[in-house]
């Protein structure tokens, strides 16, 4: 089994991140929000993007999950 994490979203949307994490969870699949601190570093500008990741075997259904939302993201 694969414990490697692939990166589902990058966006600078501040509201995003939290959104897909509670669909995510409503489907049972663990995720890792990154680089939500970045702020501190970039003045609260929002300029630097923050990144989701789920587990290698999760991607293809969190994929999905993001496609029946209308979620933009890049494959």
């Amino acid at each position: 089994m694969s414990k490697s994490m692939k990166e589902l979203l990058r966006t600078t949307d501040p509201t995003m991140i939290p959104f897909v994490s509670a669909l995510l969870a409503g489907e049972d699949i663990a995720c890792f929000a990154m680089d939500v601190h970045m702020s501190a570093l970039e003045g609260s500008l929002g300029i630097l993007p923050r990144r989701l990741m789920v587990r290698d075997q999760d991607l293809f259904i969190a994929r999905a999950i993001l496609r029946d939302h209308d979620i933009a993201f890049e494959s």
